[in-house]
């Protein structure tokens, strides 16, 4: 394959990024045909751009505006970290009775970490979350009607705001595609966004969780800013300062 203009070259590593969930420095040289000086100056102006997010002799992509993974990707990268994380956030459930899980990989893995041996109401907008739950005894699932999108398989739109807007629930799950500082939890789709919203105006304490490579990230549509969330659970691949910063603005941030 020819070098071509940087920017081709720039959209093929976006590209493979995206496809395999990580790109590695000295294969891409190989396959590119160019120095590896070159694929690490590409590499930081993607990062510069939010596309991809460089990993030491590489990079992986990162959730844009334009750009989501869907539920069988996130499925299949940092699932060791994502099930710590699922069961340290399960553990800030304290005394809450009715909880609301997000769509996504890491709300099902805190969903399947939920206690089951003791009353638990949980609301959500996620098919597998409610098939995951369904047949557990004392666990009573409420799933949220609306329109089911394909790549995260959750409903959206007026239906799912409007029955989530007749709850009061203890504790709400919340995934989001990146969390920044600056422009807190954002997520590409705005029918998303309005569920993720409504779900933390009906619950009393909010709690994100989410692997490292969503730190830094920005989506299109922000949701919630930091200071809204109770806890951050992530994992120790964030590093500590990181993390007392965003402690700075008010969550408990966990790292594990």
């Amino acid at each position: 394959m020819g070098t071509g203009t940087a920017e081709e070259r720039r959209r093929e590593i976006v590209r493979a990024a995206r496809a395999t969930g990580s790109v590695d420095v000295t294969a891409l040289a190989v396959e590119l045909g160019v120095a590896k000086e070159t694929i690490r100056r590409d590499l930081r102006a993607l990062e510069d751009h939010g596309l991809v997010r460089r990993t030491h002799g590489g990079a992986c992509p990162v959730e844009s505006a334009g750009f989501e993974t869907t539920l069988a990707f996130r499925a299949t990268s940092h699932v060791p970290d994502k099930r710590r994380i699922a069961a340290a956030a399960a553990e800030l459930l304290g005394d809450a009775e009715t909880v609301f899980v997000d769509e996504g990989f890491t709300p099902q893995l805190i969903a399947a970490a939920l206690p089951t041996d003791r009353p638990l109401t949980v609301v959500t907008a996620s098919l597998p979350v409610a098939g995951a739950l369904a047949e557990a005894e004392r666990i009573s699932v409420l799933l949220l009607g609306g329109r089911v999108r394909a790549g995260t398989l959750a409903t959206v739109d007026h239906w799912t705001t409007k029955m989530l807007a007749g709850f009061v629930i203890d504790l709400a799950y919340i995934g989001a595609n990146g969390i920044s500082r600056e422009h807190g939890l954002t997520t590409p789709d705005p029918a998303v966004s309005e569920v993720k919203a409504q779900a933390m105006r009906a619950a009393r304490r909010t709690v994100f969780a989410g692997v490292h490579t969503k730190f830094g990230a920005v989506s299109f549509c922000r949701f919630a800013g930091i200071g809204a969330l109770e806890a951050i659970v992530t994992s120790t691949q964030l590093p500590a300062a990181e993390a007392h910063r965003y402690s700075l603005l008010g969550p408990q941030v966990i790292r594990v």
